[in-house]
């Protein structure tokens, strides 16, 4: 990939018009090629050295920094691009000194100067590689180094956050310090409108969340339709009117990918799709009787139902028992692919999609909860009629079907930038996914101050009320103890669950989960105060810092309660970095229920049944096979993922093949 090409020939094409990396089909055994050459290089090209070799250039060039004015500063960043469009991103001496002038700058605006670490972190990422920095190490003040130098440079730059709050707190924090040395930065999110975001993009650095950048791709894409190659575009800008003035975008050329394994692995798993309304009274008419169908179906002779794959599969006899029920019900049902597949449908909303787990209901509207953050998905729905049977089983009213107009994956998209870096505090444990799909590699970046956080011993509960009681009783003891107390759930319905029994008690806590994620950041602000509880599902203020007031840092810092393991490793990881950041104290400890395993997943609810007795025989050997067989049923869930990454992937790559043929650009 072009990722890897000397960065005068990246430099150079950063200033073609509408400038994106091309989509390149790899033969199976170039690919394999690829995926082992990433394993054996990440083994020395992983290491710190050379990155932190640029350190003692980036002090020798803050000497004497802080006697200059605002103004020479400014114009010692204006004279490095020339340089810059002569060697590339690869001169460290010119690195250096870019890095230097952003230092001072931001020690001029918002106090801060950067550390060794977060130097370190910003040359990985000008390099195009994930830093994995732990969390609460400074990631946003790191990314100023890598998207300041790459503007400078010339660079069109994205900064991609998780979610319109980060990038408006970004914009909001870290503007003022591009600005300082002649930079031009704006922000994108939803409250932009589409008529005001080519101004936007037109800027330096753009800051924006992932699913709005990607959504403004796909409009370009529309608008470009099969014509959209860069010399056409050139020869166009010509003429007094070009398509090109009616783009939001000037190309993909540099991206930083803040939590980057939420964004480009987590949020992978969903395509994304722009579309329009379709379908009548009569196309909600077959879907009510899809879903009062699936009533009549019988489990085990019609059906059988996968709960470790979320799948359903018609027999024989349920095809044909289906084929006579609805032979009068009209002309949709008709054929057997869409008849059987909207059985199959209507099985799945009722055995695998759970109010406020996978969705909850605003409003009469059914809005869709992304399950690693907890936070709603106002602008998502699922496709092929998916959504409106959820409604049905709700009993709101139906929406509108959509017919698609343009699709495409995360992986797809990211993968077209001619330059791509992220960071995150997670992301050893999909190091090799990042590598297959984005051909980026992991460096893990030491902490700046050694890490303090208390690791406590699992705790296993038999039942669910044994595990409820003994949440209630530890927040008591810690919030009597003047210990500031975050609890991670895995549901919207366990998070009010918990803040219920806590209400019943007078115990006053704060509740944050999709019902409550537009007053996210001021939940997240009084967290760290000495004696608060924090009821949240694993939003938990992800990419904010949780502040400790004198008190609770004497009394331990942060304590992290984690009361279900969430679909990953790296998840629970993650929600253990809300404690103990940046060298100060804090604890976390998983209590845990062996009655929380997923009761559609009956082989392990078998082998839960021969764990309970145990538990009462011997404690610690039945609580440490219950901790065998959890962590074995998230394992199955993280391969479960994968493979659905992988279909998308997969997906997307044969719709290009495709779309190439059709002469269609998306």
């Amino acid at each position: 990939m072009n990722q890897f090409a000397p960065t005068t020939q990246f430099l150079a094409n950063s200033h073609a018009a509408h400038a994106e990396r091309s989509d390149i089909k790899l033969s199976w055994w170039e690919e394999k090629c690829h995926q082992g050459y990433g394993r054996v290089a990440a083994l020395w090209q992983a290491r710190l050295s050379s990155y932190q070799a640029i350190l003692p250039l980036v002090h020798q060039y803050a000497d004497g920094l802080e006697k200059i004015s605002d103004k020479a500063l400014r114009e010692r960043a204006q004279k490095l691009r020339l340089p810059f469009r002569r060697n590339g991103l690869d001169d460290s001496a010119l690195v250096a000194e870019s890095f230097a002038l952003l230092r001072e700058a931001s020690w001029r605006v918002v106090s801060m100067r950067h550390f060794d670490s977060q130097l370190t972190g910003g040359r990985i990422l000008l390099a195009g590689n994930v830093a994995e920095m732990a969390t609460g190490e400074g990631k946003t003040l790191t990314a100023i180094l890598a998207a300041g130098t790459a503007a400078i440079a010339g660079v069109p730059t994205h900064v991609v956050t998780a979610n319109d709050y980060l990038s408006e707190r970004d914009v909001a924090e870290m503007g003022p310090v591009y600005r300082l040395l002649g930079l031009t930065v704006a922000g994108v999110s939803e409250k932009i409108a589409h008529d005001q975001r080519r101004e936007q993009y037109m800027q330096d650095i753009t800051y924006c969340a992932n699913k709005d950048i990607a959504f403004d791709y796909l409009r370009d894409c529309i608008t470009l339709g099969s014509h959209g190659h860069n010399m056409r575009l050139q020869s166009e800008s010509l003429f007094q009117s070009s398509r090109s003035d009616q783009l939001n975008l000037r190309g993909l050329h540099f991206a930083i990918v803040d939590e980057a394994d939420s964004v480009l692995i987590d949020d992978a798993r969903t395509p994304l799709i722009i579309s329009a309304n379709r379908g009548g009274d009569e196309e909600r008419q077959f879907l009510n009787e899809a879903y009062e169908l699936a009533d009549e179906l019988v489990d085990g002779d019609d059906y059988k139902i996968d709960a470790a794959f979320k799948s359903v599969l018609l027999s024989p006899e349920g095809k044909e028992k289906l084929q006579k029920q609805t032979a009068e019900l009209g002309p949709l049902w008709l054929g057997s692919i869409r008849r059987e597949e909207a059985a199959r449908q209507a099985l799945a909303v009722k055995y695998f999609y759970r109010r406020d787990h996978d969705y909850v209901v605003v409003d009469g509207k059914v809005q869709i909860v992304d399950e690693n953050t907890g936070r709603i998905l106002p602008d998502r729905s699922w496709e092929r009629g998916l959504h409106q049977l959820v409604e049905v089983k709700e009993g709101c009213e139906l929406s509108d079907q959509r017919e698609t107009l343009a699709r495409i994956s995360y992986q797809r998209f990211f993968r077209r930038y001619l330059r791509l870096a992220g960071m995150t505090g997670t992301a050893q444990e999909v190091k090799h996914e990042l590598w297959d799909v984005y051909r980026l590699r992991v460096v893990p970046v030491p902490t700046h101050k050694p890490c303090q956080r208390k690791i406590m011993p699992v705790i296993i509960t038999a039942t669910e009320p044994q595990h409820h009681q003994r949440i209630i009783d530890e927040i008591q003891q810690l919030q009597q103890r003047g210990q500031p107390v975050l609890v991670g759930t895995s549901s919207v319905a366990e998070s009010e669950q918990i803040s219920a029994t806590l209400a019943e008690k007078n115990m006053s806590h704060q509740l944050l989960n999709a019902k409550q994620d537009a007053q996210e950041s001021q939940i997240i602000a009084a967290a760290g105060k000495t004696a608060s509880v924090t009821v949240a599902t694993q939003m938990a203020g992800r990419g904010t810092d949780i502040k400790l007031d004198k008190k609770a840092l004497e009394q331990g810092g942060l304590m992290v309660l984690l009361t279900m393991r969430g679909e990953a490793a790296r998840v629970d990881r993650q929600l253990a970095g809300r404690c103990a950041r940046m060298g100060n104290p804090g604890s976390y400890q998983e209590i845990l229920c062996i009655e929380q395993l997923d009761k559609r997943q009956t082989d392990l609810q078998k082998l839960a049944g021969l764990v309970k007795p145990l538990m009462n025989v011997s404690n610690a050997l039945g609580a440490g096979f219950a901790k065998l067989l959890l962590r074995f049923a998230q394992y199955r869930g993280e391969r479960y993922h994968a493979r659905l990454r992988k279909a998308v992937y997969s997906q997307d790559e044969q719709q290009r093949d495709l779309l190439a043929f059709s002469g269609r650009s998306e």
